[in-house]
């Protein structure tokens, strides 16, 4: 059995631990379904990723992302994971500023910026489509927006790789404040085929202790109840959403080309997502740490 290179990564990180976990087997070749299935499940990580070479000419790698318990097509923060694992082992290499994913969603473009730690890495997040729009889209949405005002924009339920509620809420005090009924959101998840639901909240004036400004400008905690988790540290897909739901409704607003993003910190985490519009595409990401650079020897099949 040969050893392959395995890293951990920490995705979206405003610092060391503040990210998402991501787990990436770089060599999978020869690895069937079953195998890649029940290492995600021992590995038991929201996401585990496996790197092939690529079906597609046009790609510069392939990855397979699976849960602990099956494969899905796309997700945000395990794509810009498995791009930067793929730089890291010069497994590949951009063109033209550029890389190339092939996934269960298509060939999408990776933008990288920068070098070394300072390397940012963005993906174009698939098409979206709003599906339902209002207070009223859908008679369970209430009770899992029970205990927080309303924002700007209305809720909606919008699919793009991935399909989410999203919720403009009344403030990033409120935000960051709020106790939300889990067993609400799943119920509207399960009963939607959603993930489940996704808040937000601008930044308004001065937030911090010091008076100053905050380096963000909007604010997103997300509750994936559809498969099973409480609250995600940091959600590429779901943000994805959000930046195109907001530049649609506001073609001419404040975040219409962009922003920076908060999310995770009331359950321990800190991450920092960037936000960029350009030419009406969502480019989501950020900054990746490789946290453990090891091998895996895995046997089982």
């Amino acid at each position: 059995m040969t050893p392959i290179r395995y890293l951990h990564l920490d995705v979206f990180a405003a610092s060391h631990g503040g990210g998402n976990h991501l787990g990436v087997v770089t060599d999978a070749r020869g690895w069937n379904d079953a195998r890649m299935q029940r290492f995600a499940r021992w590995n038991n990580l929201v996401e585990t990723t496996f790197l092939l070479p690529p079906d597609d000419p046009k790609a510069s790698y392939r990855v397979r992302i699976f849960t602990p318990h099956k494969e899905i097509p796309f997700a945000g923060h395990p794509s810009i994971g498995s791009a930067h694992a793929a730089l890291e082992c010069g497994l590949a290499a951009p063109v033209d500023g550029l890389l190339w994913q092939e996934c269960g969603a298509g060939v999408l473009p990776i933008r990288v910026e920068g070098v070394g730690a300072d390397r940012r890495l963005l993906l174009q997040s698939p098409g979206e489509r709003v599906l339902e729009t209002g207070h009223d889209a859908h008679p369970l949405l209430g009770a899992a927006l029970s205990g927080i005002g309303s924002g700007i924009l209305p809720p909606a339920l919008v699919d793009g790789g991935r399909r989410w509620w999203l919720a403009e809420v009344e403030s990033e005090s409120a935000l960051r404040a709020w106790q939300p009924d889990h067993s609400a959101i799943g119920a509207l998840a399960k009963a939607s085929d959603s993930m489940g639901l996704c808040a937000f909240a601008r930044v308004q004036g001065t937030s911090r202790v010091d008076g100053n400004q905050p380096d963000y400008q909007l604010v997103v905690r997300a509750f994936p109840a559809g498969v099973g988790i409480v609250e995600d540290p940091a959600s590429g897909a779901a943000n994805g959403l959000i930046a195109a739901y907001i530049a649609q409704a506001e073609p001419h607003g404040p975040l219409a080309g962009g922003y920076t993003v908060s999310q995770g910190r009331e359950i321990g985490h800190d991450a920092c997502l960037i936000a960029h519009m350009v030419d009406g595409a969502v480019w989501i990401g950020g900054r990746t740490h490789v946290i453990v650079d090891g091998h895996l020897h895995w046997d089982g099949r």
